[in-house]
């Protein structure tokens, strides 16, 4: 995994957690609901955002790696373990 990659998604889950404590806080002072929404909705797309640059990275990587490598059973592992994931998004 590269430096770069892996300090970019860090910085925006440093950025996700910042937006959580400021809602946090919108709760705490009463804040406007649809204004409290507005700010989940926000923090979301970021980690909606996040998920895409860490799927990004491990199919630069890991996939990279089995798919190129001699080991069938990694290659199929890997493989399987895409589609879970994606089958559970599709759950959610």
């Amino acid at each position: 995994m590269s430096d770069e990659r892996n300090t970019a998604i860090q910085r925006r889950l440093q950025s996700v957690e910042g937006h959580i404590r400021g809602i946090q806080r919108m709760v705490e002072e009463d804040a406007y609901c649809l204004d409290v929404v507005q700010q989940i909705h926000a923090v979301q797309r970021a980690l909606a955002k996040t998920t895409s640059a860490v799927l990004d990275r491990h199919l630069h990587t890991c996939v990279t790696h089995a798919i190129r490598g001699s080991d069938e059973d990694a290659r199929e592992r890997v493989l399987d373990e895409l589609l879970d994931v994606f089958e559970a998004a599709g759950r959610s």
